[in-house]
């Protein structure tokens, strides 16, 4: 069987059209534009090209964008001042904070200031413990993502073993309860591994499905997965590569020139899962307009 590559990429645009196009609905009734708000603190580069990224989709799709930018040297009330004021703004439907802050500032209180009805990046405990519960919630950017990649690329999930590589309270831990869950995609029997898993190498080829977000390059290899293995590969790293323009290139967990033959369906790094959690954004950010969530 051919492997399918599932482009991310082409999803993520097909997604936005989607969402532009509903706008368009809502303003011809004159309903409300879905507005998003985003608070960027220092000067981390990739957090600059992340937050480019959701303001150029939030244009495209017909939202009204807020950007709020700090210096790193900002204090940690100042900042919890920023979100009260966020939370405040009946005209804001959402709004994220930027990860990773700087050093000084305790994200754990940053992410709990954030009203629960406003955390569009889905980060809050009080939307973890409804997604956990399976009730209505803003769910996790990027696991979105990944559910709505196997649902349009009509990938079953009930019965299969999923694998999860990583346990990160971003990806890894709500991934797994989202494909236990019972929903479409879901009703896997799922396995949360990490790095201090004995023998992860014995869980991996029973694997149907793995999705990887370990931050490792190249972690998975071909002799770690089964034939026809679904393969999301969540991890974006950099890699020296003196033939590359920016001496860089970026690479996944997965080792994808060798498991490709192998896999059933696959995810490119980049171009995959990436372009995906921006989209799932919007779709957390446009539910947040019309109090989908909460009521």
């Amino acid at each position: 069987m051919a492997t399918t590559i599932i482009d991310g990429k082409a999803l993520s645009k097909t997604i936005k059209e989607e969402i532009r196009e509903e706008v368009e609905r809502i303003k011809k009734n004159g309903g409300k534009i879905p507005h998003l708000g985003a608070v960027l603190i220092g000067d981390n580069p990739a957090s600059e090209s992340y937050v480019r990224s959701k303001v150029r989709s939030c244009e495209k799709c017909g939202f009204k964008s807020t950007l709020i930018r700090k210096p790193a040297q900002i204090t940690e009330p100042q900042l919890l001042k920023i979100i009260a004021d966020l939370n405040q703004d009946d005209d804001l439907d959402g709004f994220i904070v930027q990860l990773p802050l700087p050093e000084h500032i305790d994200e754990d209180k940053i992410t709990l200031a954030i009203d629960p009805k406003k955390d569009v990046d889905g980060f809050h405990p009080v939307n973890f413990g409804r997604m956990a519960l399976g009730l209505p919630s803003y769910l996790p950017a990027t696991p979105n993502g990944i559910l709505e990649m196997l649902k349009r690329y009509n990938i079953e999930t009930t019965g299969k073993h999923c694998v999860v590589v990583g346990r990160s309270n971003i990806v890894g831990k709500p991934m797994s309860i989202l494909l236990s869950g019972k929903s479409h995609p879901g009703n896997c029997t799922v396995t949360l591994t990490h790095s201090r898993t004995k023998d992860l190498k014995a869980d991996t080829l029973r694997a149907d499905i793995i999705v990887a977000a370990i931050g490792i390059p190249n972690f998975i290899t071909a002799d770690m997965v089964k034939d026809d293995v679904v393969i999301i590969d969540v991890g974006i790293n950099r890699v020296e590569d003196v033939t590359a323009k920016r001496g860089y290139r970026l690479i996944g967990d997965v080792d994808y020139e060798g498991i490709f033959a192998k896999a059933s369906y696959i995810t490119p790094v980049p171009g995959g899962v990436g372009p995906m959690t921006v989209a799932s954004l919007l779709m957390n950010t446009l539910k947040a307009s019309k109090n989908e969530v909460f009521d």
